[in-house]
């Protein structure tokens, strides 16, 4: 047994085995060791190769002691087992050690606020978060996926919680899945219809309605951007602002938050969601700001992001979005498309502003530019939009 103290958090690791010969004993220094601590404490099983029943009823008798939880951390897949058949797994905080994954070398196939996607083989794949204190949001993008997956929106559910590097992902298995954005880069002959999927799926997910109080209003937050950005617009623009996104109505339909072609996945033929921890509800302004951001404010003073991550053309953007607009509204009337492109802009803008002003994006010539332009739009639209139901 080595007992490690830091921060007020105790530490007990565990090497060999216990059993009804050694269990009195590591009982004694068990307790001894945490008798008046105050703090959380956590026994590491990394290296416990075995513990028999005396060994389960210590632990048990350690958590009938506390006032708080116990966590049992590092637990290999057999002691696991014996962990959850016995029904200490609804009894203790266990969790089982994570297997290491590498991926170097490994293709990229998308990336979210706070993590890149890569594809391991033909059958998995990996988002891995950037931030080493990840495992909470992990935790709650898997709570997410499955809230959505309930609610019949077609995504993929992580099965494995893996260490990579420093950091941690999520593993899921997405049997030759490819992202629509390569459907379009290898089948370009089929753009239309390619993308009409696409906006179809786009609707599909938007149709999903989420209980109240689950997911967060995509309202508020953009809401929250408003008074972020306030220093660089005028008074006027921010009370316009605030006045156009607090008039649009409550709505609990599922907003994705970043539903560009490299999070929509084509499994079997069929649209699949991945990158869920963006997850909002509201009304379908606030993904279809998202794509504006990706396909046309994004490239329209540096198209090198475009064609670096997606690996498109910067001249398909505007093709790609005229089809979403299309398409997702069924339309081609120019004056109805002219104002549904403000709205979406307006609050685009906003939104770009505040990733400009709160990102390493704001930095050099290129930052000031999109800056002094994003502004420009903001200027123009609040005057102009009316509000912003679509």
């Amino acid at each position: 047994m080595t007992i490690n103290e830091k921060d007020g958090k105790i530490t007990v690791a565990l090497d060999g085995r216990i059993d009804t010969k050694n269990a009195p004993q590591t009982e004694k220094e068990l307790f001894d060791a945490v008798e008046g601590r105050t703090g959380d404490i956590v026994i590491d099983a990394e290296k416990l190769q075995y513990i028999s029943s005396a060994g389960l009823r210590m632990l048990k008798k350690l958590r009938s002691s506390l006032d708080r939880p116990l966590a049992v951390i590092n637990v290999s897949r057999d002691i696991y087992d014996i962990f959850e058949t016995t029904g200490f797994t609804e009894l203790l905080d266990v969790k089982r050690a994570m297997r290491e994954v590498s991926v170097e070398g490994c293709e990229v196939i998308g990336k979210g606020f706070y993590g890149t996607v890569y594809r391991i083989d033909e059958e998995t794949i990996v988002k891995v978060y950037d931030s080493p204190d990840c495992l909470p949001m992990i935790q709650n993008e898997q709570r997410l996926a499955k809230l959505a997956f309930v609610k019949g929106v077609p995504t993929a559910i992580s099965y494995d919680t893996v260490r990579v590097g420093d950091s941690y992902g999520s593993v899921f298995e997405l049997l030759k899945a490819r992202p629509f954005n390569d459907l379009l880069k290898s089948d370009p002959d089929n753009f239309d219809d390619i993308m009409r999927k696409y906006t179809d799926f786009l609707k599909t997910v938007h149709s999903a309605e989420m209980d109240p109080g689950i997911l967060p209003m995509a309202r508020d937050k953009f809401i929250s951007y408003i008074d972020e950005i306030r220093g660089y617009i005028t008074d006027e623009q921010y009370d316009r602002l605030k006045v156009l996104v607090s008039g649009l109505p409550d709505d609990l339909h599922l907003v994705h938050g970043d539903f560009h072609m490299k999070n929509v996945m084509a499994a079997d033929n069929e649209p699949m969601l991945i990158d869920m921890d963006t997850l909002s509800v509201g009304q379908p302004i606030f993904d279809l700001q998202a794509l504006y951001l990706t396909y046309v404010a994004v490239p329209e003073d540096d198209p090198d992001p475009v064609s670096s991550f997606h690996g498109i053309p910067n001249e398909w953007c505007a093709r790609i979005w005229k089809n979403i607009i299309e398409n997702y509204f069924d339309t081609t009337d120019e004056k109805r498309i002219s104002e549904i492109n403000d709205k979406i802009k307006l609050i685009a803008s906003v939104r770009f502003l505040y990733v400009l002003l709160t990102t390493d994006m704001k930095n050099g010539e290129l930052g000031e530019k999109r800056i002094k332009r994003t502004q420009e739009h903001i200027a123009e639209l609040t005057g102009s939009v009316a509000d912003l139901v679509l």
